[in-house]
């Protein structure tokens, strides 16, 4: 099994991307990455293999936390690495945790492709395996203030945007961190 490759940016497409190593190119599923990186760019990715009984595929991830929460969603039944993906990309580590443990299928709902029933199964499935997951600082995802995105999302910001956003604030109080994700938001 493949559990991370670093290479060199050959081709991007709308979700994977082709990264060149040794002279090889895989072909990495990687989601909303694409948007973060460009061609002839040097990268670095955590990688799960997905083997099914016709299809060998390569996911990757910036991110440890994102492939570690990848691997928990896959195995919930009925969830594959498509509906996996679109949960990361759309839902970070830290409000997936928190909806899990209490029990919020609004966020999942709120995910393309999500319907209440998957979102409950989904919740239900991981809820055990997520109170191992700690999220910190050592992963480099920052375990950042629920209450600011949770401003932003009601403000209509989307998920994607809030999650790019917050990653790069560094206020101490949440007036702080919201003044400076809005001001990140309007340069865009």
């Amino acid at each position: 099994m493949l559990s991370s490759i670093k290479g060199n940016i050959k081709k991007i497409n709308n979700n994977y991307l082709i990264l060149e190593n040794n002279g090889i190119g895989y072909k990495i599923f990687v989601g909303d990455i694409v948007d973060r990186v460009s061609e002839n760019q040097d990268l670095f990715l955590w990688t799960y293999q997905h083997v099914r009984e016709n299809e060998l595929s390569l996911y990757g991830f910036l991110q440890y936390i994102d492939m570690e929460i990848f691997e928990i969603l896959l195995s919930v039944s009925g969830v594959g690495p498509k509906v996996a993906l679109s949960i990361i990309n759309s839902i970070s580590p830290a409000v997936l945790r928190k909806a899990a443990l209490t029990d919020n299928i609004d966020e999942l709902v709120k995910v393309s492709g999500i319907g209440k029933k998957i979102a409950q199964k989904i919740i239900i499935e991981i809820k055990g395996k997520m109170k191992n997951i700690i999220i910190d600082d050592t992963d480099n995802e920052k375990d950042f203030d629920l209450e600011v995105y949770e401003t932003l999302e009601a403000l209509g910001f989307g998920q994607k945007e809030i999650r790019t956003v917050l990653k790069n604030i560094d206020g101490k109080t949440t007036e702080e961190k919201i003044k400076q994700a809005l001001q990140q938001i309007n340069k865009k």
